[in-house]
């Protein structure tokens, strides 16, 4: 019977097969569609282990929910590891932290700050009652979420309540002091090392990790999600969104271009798709569109740039409303807006102003290129009707002056479509 037991143990342990992940950006329903792909492919591919290696500034609260409920469903033992030194699980990041059944964290790291903020809070806001109910909800909702998990996986709840109500941050020292963490390592081999034959106990039985021989498989984002990544930089966003704009401005000022429609119809559903992973302010967007609006309407009826000034003020303050500054994701540059609306600006008045140039100038085809040019009267003129040659064409003239056949002459005016005539003296 031990010799079994031995067999079976030695099979356990050949086979451990730990799965390793990694997520480094805000909390996002990326970031929940990749850690459930990973785990489903940990699962289905006879893991024992899964590790997360976690650096997030935070993020959507639904996206956190998300992922902590997949860890509780999954039969695997997970593991957070708070990672590279420098690293922080912040906010959301704190909760899927604590929510894991091994959390680990690395020298120089931190944790917390995990207090919910509603995207778009004012001063005004504040001091709406309704608004501060709401916030209370949301507070007290959350301090629910945080002591269930906490309680369940034997954590410190006092420390981590103050987390969500004081915005409290411990570094990996503190938060191991404080019973926030299991444990701290240096990197993923130094982790391997400590956790080996460490009990958890989940879905009722207890479960022996063994990770000294185990095989590592680490399991990297895929191309989509590389590039949803990238979608949900404010940055890249804004800049995408406005070059839809100005894209599709240049295809509908010259009709069947076709490329700038194109890259520019692209340009701002990927600029739209990626703010509304971050929870853009509607109104930004609206001022923003307002903006590039007036300068359209500048180029098109030019106001002596009256209206590209509106469109300057509107897209600056759309910008700087577009995404909240206590967003997980960060605000939009400062440099950057004012790049933006400083160029969108000087290129429309520019563009106006050559509108109203080209408008003042003589056209350049038809009879009126006409005037001030000399010819020669192929006629004599009779009641004072002839007929003359101008710039390579035969026109119908008038004049008042006797001009015979063979004069040169000069184009003075225009009647209908007749040229109107003088005598030029020899």
């Amino acid at each position: 019977m031990l010799f079994v037991f031995l067999i079976l143990w030695m099979i356990s342990v050949s086979f451990s097969k730990v799965y390793v992940v990694k997520w480094d950006s805000p909390i996002t329903p990326i970031t929940a569609d990749y850690i459930d792909r990973t785990l489903s492919k940990a699962e289905g591919e006879g893991g024992t282990l899964f590790i997360l290696e976690l650096n997030t500034p935070g993020g959507l609260v639904e996206s956190m929910r998300k992922i902590v409920q997949r860890f509780q469903r999954t039969p695997l033992p997970v593991v957070v590891f708070v990672y590279p030194p420098g690293g922080r699980a912040a906010s959301a990041g704190a909760l899927i932290t604590i929510s894991a059944d091994i959390a680990v964290m690395a020298p120089g790291t931190n944790i917390g700050a995990a207090h919910p903020v509603t995207v778009g809070d004012s001063s005004k806001d504040k001091k709406d009652k309704e608004k501060d109910i709401m916030r209370e909800k949301v507070l007290q909702d959350m301090l629910a979420f945080v002591r269930s998990i906490a309680g369940e996986k034997g954590r410190n709840v006092e420390i981590i309540e103050k987390m969500v109500t004081e915005s409290l941050a411990l570094s990996a020292e503190e938060a191991l002091k404080e019973g926030v963490i299991d444990l701290i390592a240096v990197d993923l081999k130094d982790l391997l090392k400590k956790i080996h034959l460490k009990r958890i106990k989940k879905f009722g039985r207890e479960i022996t990790i063994r990770t000294e021989t185990a095989e590592v498989v680490r399991v990297r984002e895929s191309l989509k999600e590389e590039l949803l990544k990238i979608l949900t930089n404010p940055t890249v966003a804004y800049l995408l969104l406005m070059l839809g704009f100005y894209g599709l401005f240049f295809e509908l000022y010259n009709p069947g271009a076709m490329v700038p429609g194109i890259i520019g119809a692209i340009c701002l559903l990927l600029g739209l798709y990626g703010l509304s992973m971050i929870s853009m302010n509607w109104l930004g967007l609206l001022l923003i569109f307002l903006g590039v609006l007036l300068f359209v309407l500048e180029l098109i009826t030019p106001t002596f740039g009256a209206l590209a000034v509106g469109g300057i003020i509107a897209l600056g303050l759309g910008s700087l409303f577009l995404i909240d500054p206590e967003s997980p994701y960060g605000e939009l540059p400062k440099s950057l807006i004012v790049a933006v609306v400083i160029a969108s600006g000087l290129f429309f008045m520019l563009a106006g102003k050559l509108g109203i140039k080209a408008q003042k100038k003589r056209k350049l085809t038809g009879a009126e290129a006409m005037m001030g040019e000399e010819g020669e009267a192929i006629s004599d003129f009779r009641r004072g009707k002839g007929k003359v040659f101008v710039h390579g064409e035969i026109w119908n003239a008038l004049s008042d002056e006797n001009i015979k056949k063979g004069d040169r002459i000069k184009v003075i005016g225009l009647q209908g479509l007749r040229l109107k005539v003088k005598k030029i003296s020899s």
